[in-house]
């Protein structure tokens, strides 16, 4: 009879660790991507990829650093060990903006000296020229006749300075055309070049920043490398075996799985070693940044949120961001606030689905977005843990005068002064919010105009279906009845779960609900 394997042992969390030779000498776990890096440098020269913050691409750079510079003692093991060439090393340029926040024009080019003076000292290179462009040429060009083997460059964070300025055009604009100047250097040191990589999280267009960059491959989108940065399903059943027990295995993955981009799906490594250490469910890596920017441009746009985690766009308008140009999808993708759902192709154009990646996701970026939508970050919280306790009750009487005392709730002056309570989809989208925030089941149907809309609940066992009406819209209608009419329920019957039919009727006038008819059949 054979032994049981022994169970494997635990080891430490990399939790914020970026340097591979510190996880691989002092006894971390490690996910082992250097077989994509093996893979990157044998098919091609120059790439850039977008990723969301705090998903490991920090760490990715550092493990093509030490590829490149020969240290095979930190690849025993790993994919890389027998398939790259140990034999021939390359000097290494390694630029990041991940540290600190640059207000102004005149702090990015402090900083780029300072980078590039510390490649200079580390590569025991000399460089004479005055201006940062030049120094950079220079520097690449001298890391190459010095050692007889071109060079590296790993840009990491390549569009912090910028991010960082968003809201104020006029500086982003000047980070923009200071970044543009260092990264055209590239263009013309290409004999000098071996392998370039560039990481951030959003795609600028390559005519602003990356002017002359043609052969610089996006792998962005590129199924191969989907799972670049991240930890798939396989990854955590193995790598993280020893963490797992004690864990609900399938809420790991509603709560962190779920990023896409075109091929296999991963988590956030950031989330999970926190849970790991934890051993609780939470948003982790949304609480690290909170999106007041896009939160703002949500509701200047008059976004209606239930459409936010159904949306779709082209291939081209994912790609398509800049300063003057951030089109919230696009924004919303990069950022990691959505994922690719599914995708639809015809010849020479594609069209994605996006969706909320995850649970996490979803119920914090409702948060936020209710805190913004009634003006008082203290108003939505108590509502929607006693929203949760009614649902279980299936008190309905208590769930109207829950939202009629959030509605009232509200600031008079909010009314006045935000445009975002004139739209439409406001009130449905308000409770709406509520639904997703506490990271419940919805099905949403298709949308008949901005003022209604159809939703569905799946919670402990039973069905909720809401019809929402604007009564200065539809003075004719009542929302129970047209949800009777329209059957929608009907799609749900087979469950065989009890299915409560509740009308919804808003007031733009009275800002409140007077309407709220249930019926359970």
């Amino acid at each position: 009879m054979t032994a049981p394997a022994a169970p494997t042992a635990r080891k430490k969390l990399p939790i914020g660790i970026q340097n591979l030779r510190e996880i691989r000498e002092d006894g971390h776990y490690y996910v082992d991507k250097s077989g994509l890096a093996v893979d990157l440098v044998h098919s091609g020269k120059c790439y850039f990829l977008s990723r969301p913050r705090r998903f490991g691409k920090s760490l990715f750079l550092d493990t093509l650093k030490q590829m490149f510079e020969g240290k095979r003692s930190l690849f025993h093991g790993l994919a890389a060990d027998e398939r790259w060439d140990w034999s021939r090393t390359h000097p290494v340029i390694r630029i990041s903006f991940g540290g600190g926040v640059l207000k102004d024009r005149a702090a990015l080019d402090e900083r780029l000296g300072e980078l590039l003076q510390d490649n200079q000292d580390r590569l025991g290179v000399s460089c004479t020229h005055t201006s940062l462009s030049g120094r950079f040429a220079q520097l690449i060009a001298q890391a190459h006749a010095q050692t007889g083997q071109t060079a590296v460059v790993l840009v990491d964070e390549y569009d912090k300075p910028i991010l960082d300025n968003i809201t104020d055009s006029a500086v982003a604009l000047e980070m923009r055309e200071g970044l543009k100047d260092i990264y055209s250097v590239l263009k013309d040191a290409d004999e000098h070049l071996r392998f370039v990589f560039i990481t951030g999280v959003s795609k600028f267009s390559k005519v602003s920043l990356f002017s002359g960059l043609n052969h610089l491959k996006d792998i962005t989108l590129d199924p191969r490398y989907s799972a670049i940065c991240g930890y798939t399903d396989a990854d955590v059943d193995t790598v993280f075996a020893p963490e797992l027990p004690g864990l609900d295995r399938e809420e790991v993955r509603r709560w962190y799985n779920g990023y896409n981009w075109l091929g296999e799906g991963v988590y956030n490594p950031f989330d999970m070693l926190l849970l790991f250490d934890r051993r609780e469910f939470k948003p982790y890596w949304f609480e690290t940044g909170t999106p007041t920017f896009l939160i703002k441009l949500l509701a200047q746009a008059q976004t209606f949120t239930p459409d936010i985690g159904r949306l779709v766009a082209t291939e081209t308008l994912l790609s398509t961001f800049d300063v003057d140009n951030i089109p919230p999808e696009a924004l919303m993708f990069q950022a990691g606030y959505l994922t690719i759902d599914h995708v639809w192709r015809i010849p020479g154009r594609m069209e994605v689905t996006l969706k909320y990646p995850n649970l996490e996701v979803q119920a914090s970026l409702n948060d936020s977005l209710l805190q913004y939508l009634v003006g008082n970050p203290s108003i939505p919280g108590p509502h929607i843990g006693r929203l949760y306790r009614l649902l279980q009750a299936q008190d309905f009487e208590g769930l109207r005068t829950l939202f009629q005392a959030f509605f009232a709730s509200i600031p008079h002056d909010w009314y006045r002064s935000n445009p975002m309570a004139q739209f439409e989809g406001y009130w449905a989208s308000i409770f709406y919010s509520h639904f997703a925030a506490l990271g419940l089941d919805i099905r949403l149907e298709d949308t008949t105009n901005k003022g209604r809309i159809d939703m569905a609940v799946l919670f402990n066992g039973q069905v909720f279906v809401f019809e929402f009406k604007v009564v200065e819209l539809v003075p004719e209608g009542r929302a129970l009845q047209q949800i009777k009419d329209m059957r929608y329920a009907d799609k749900y019957r087979a469950r065989g779960e009890p299915i409560h039919l509740v009308g919804v009727e808003f007031s733009k006038n009275d800002r409140n609900i007077v309407g709220f008819e249930v019926e359970t059949g």
